[in-house]
């Protein structure tokens, strides 16, 4: 086993990696920004090293500062997180050309996925069923009418390198797709330096459902259920239950089913989360992600697993110590993302925890890294929080949930905490009836 893990990573999944490590005896070593010295999880592990200024891309993305710390501090394993360097194969192969062990897939997993184009034509290969669309890229308008005329409007242009809705268009007709898919190849290019862009059919009413995979790497690869994301504003997830209230449980096993195998013969290492579109009964691939999901809380809840534990024990060489069938799925269990912006602009709203209490009580869990004191960074991801809760129900989890967004306090910014009150008073999210435009629609009046 590791005897010290560099942390790289920034927030709540750092003080959760950080937590991971000390209850299995290992030492933690944190890096953080100028702008996050006092942060938790930097007060809290056993080393601490600066690795740049405020921005991103000069601290948290800066690769060289990274591994020189985890070289001085001796660490032997990086955990990455998630963002950041999470799905970056150059990052992890240079960690392990440093003599150290990326916690975290092999690269060329890492770099499969990554590519989405690729990603599709692998599953594919695997036989995991897919949205209809290109073969691989679109580069002209001409190429793109055909592919819509095969598969029917209203279709999706999708940056190859993309995620979190940039490079996304919706074309209902010709002239629609004509526009769309310059303005996908523009904002793609702006956003990730590449104009590479492909097309799908537009599901108009789909749930968002993802798997939650960990395999050993030796053969055995086990599932944790379903996770249902389909709250999302501007593809952006703002809660997620586990399992979905709209699978029955033929359709949980038969998707359970066909992500195991797919990653079986993939042979694939680590935590990772296959993620699909299901409308009347069928699933699409959309993408897998290679790393730890910030939702991953609400599997643990229902399977009493810890996936970041069992993280580390694969990188580390060790077998999963449980098979499929020792998997036992309880209750329900919600998430809600924290953010701290307002709950109707959504503009951020960093500043100082003039005072803050954490709700608590028979299944509440919060992933959090503030305090009391502490002052939220502008320059980062808004999120502050996750409050997970579960329940022998559903209905059990919702009334508790109610109850834990009452007591919660976070004073001295707005947080997004009356936008969660709001949610799970709506009828239709009661009774399990949304998709992923639902949300989109309620705030804009259009519901």
């Amino acid at each position: 086993m590791f005897e010290k893990v560099l942390i790289a990573n920034r927030g709540e999944i750092a003080l959760r990696i950080h937590r991971a490590c000390r209850e299995m005896g290992i030492h933690t070593v944190a890096v953080h920004s100028l702008a996050d010295a006092n942060a938790m999880h930097v007060r809290l592990a056993d080393e601490s090293v600066c690795i740049g200024p405020n921005a991103s891309k000069d601290s948290y993305l800066n690769v060289p500062a990274l591994l020189s710390a985890a070289t001085i501090t001796g660490a032997d394993a990086v955990h990455p997180g998630v963002g950041f360097l999470s799905e970056n194969a150059n990052f992890a192969q240079m960690v392990e050309e440093h003599g150290m062990t990326f916690i975290g897939p092999k690269p060329e997993h890492i770099s499969l996925m990554g590519d989405k184009i690729a990603a599709k034509e692998e599953a594919i290969r695997l036989g995991i069923p897919v949205v209809p669309g290109s073969e691989g890229g679109v580069n002209s308008d001409a190429e793109a009418l055909k592919v819509a005329e095969k598969t029917g409007y209203p279709v999706l242009v999708k940056a190859k390198a993309g995620g979190g809705g940039r490079g996304m268009k919706v074309a209902r007709s010709p002239e629609e797709l004509v526009e769309g898919l310059q303005m996908a190849k523009n904002e793609a290019k702006a956003a990730f330096g590449n104009d590479d862009v492909y097309m799908e059919k537009y599901l108009d009413n789909p749930r968002h459902i993802e798997v939650q995979i960990l395999a050993d790497g030796q053969g055995t690869v086990v599932h944790l259920g379903e996770r249902d994301c389909s709250l999302q504003r501007r593809h952006q997830k703002v809660l997620e239950e586990a399992p979905s209230p709209a699978l029955n449980a033929a359709e949980r096993e038969r998707i359970g089913k066909i992500a195991l195998s797919a990653m079986e013969k993939m042979g694939y290492r680590s935590a990772g989360t296959l993620e699909f579109l299901y409308q009347d009964g069928e699933f699409f691939f959309i993408e897998m992600n290679t790393r730890l999901q910030v939702e991953h809380p609400i599997s643990e809840m229902i399977t009493g697993v810890d996936l970041v534990r069992e993280q580390i024990r694969i990188a580390a060489g060790m077998p999963l110590e449980f098979k499929q069938e020792d998997i036992r799925f309880e209750g329900h269990a919600i998430e809600c993302r924290i953010n701290a912006e307002n709950p109707e602009t959504f503009m951020p709203s960093p500043g100082k925890i003039s005072d803050y209490h954490s709700p608590g009580g028979l299944g509440v869990r919060v992933d959090s890294a503030l305090y009391s004191g502490y002052a939220i960074p502008p320059y980062y991801d808004s999120l502050i929080a996750k409050l997970v809760v579960h329940g022998q129900s559903r209905n059990e989890c919702l009334m508790r949930l109610r109850r834990a967004l009452e007591e919660y306090v976070i004073d001295g910014v707005e947080t997004t905490i009356p936008l969660h009150q709001r949610l799970i008073g709506e009828t239709d999210f009661i009774n399990g009836d949304y998709n992923i435009h639902w949300l989109e629609k309620l705030l804009s009046g259009r519901k």
